[in-house]
């Protein structure tokens, strides 16, 4: 792995650079430099990276470049593997992998609907795993873990409905306890717990 780390340094496109931890190596590059980089690691005689194993994001609110999109490779013909980094800032429009790896494709829709990121390029870029009318992007760091919206059925409608988060505080509890630790010695219909006459 260490020769394909200083093969990658000194003859991909754009130089990235590589880091070998835990036995898995890491490129990390820029936009610019992307296009041409995913052709060299999969047509390369010495990488022949020719599988797209998955493509995902990380979010850093606090970063001026918010994102780092993460690329997963396999080399089926020299048995390798190999995670490539890309930092992009939001609003920042990365060019689709999809020329070099039409697997690409799915992959690309998901990352812009969980985390808002846009592909130029992309022949279909549309949400994946949430509804069309969804607001927001649900890994990001700043959306709220109970959403904006629920869904469900009106009796009145008859249908099923999309509707604003309404939270009771009435039933959102903060005494860090666990349902056992807080229920003393008599359990819900247990007529023979102690103190009780019977």
């Amino acid at each position: 792995m260490q020769d394909l780390a200083t093969y990658l340094r000194d003859m991909a496109p754009g130089a990235p650079t590589a880091q070998l931890a835990y036995g898995e190596l890491t490129l990390t590059s820029t936009l610019t430099d992307l296009p041409a980089l995913l052709m060299f690691l999969r047509d390369d005689v010495q990488c022949r990276f020719s599988t797209l194993v998955d493509i995902t994001a990380v979010d850093y609110p606090a970063r001026i470049k918010r994102f780092d999109l993460v690329y997963h490779f396999l080399s089926m013909h020299l048995n390798h593997r190999l995670r490539l980094k890309v930092a992009v800032a939001d609003g920042e429009m990365p060019p689709s992998a999809i020329p070099a790896y039409p697997a690409a494709d799915w992959f690309e829709r998901e990352v812009f609907d969980m985390f808002g990121i846009l592909f130029t390029g992309h022949p279909d870029l549309r949400r994946l795993l949430t509804d069309y009318g969804f607001s927001g992007h649900p890994l990001r760091k700043d959306f709220p873990t109970t959403g904006y919206t629920e869904v469900l059925y009106d009796e009145v409608e008859k249908r099923v409905v999309h509707a604003p988060v309404q939270l009771v505080q009435a039933y959102r509890q903060f005494d860090f306890l666990s349902p056992w630790e807080g229920m003393g010695n008599t359990l819900p219909g247990d007529q023979t717990g102690k103190g009780d006459a019977t």
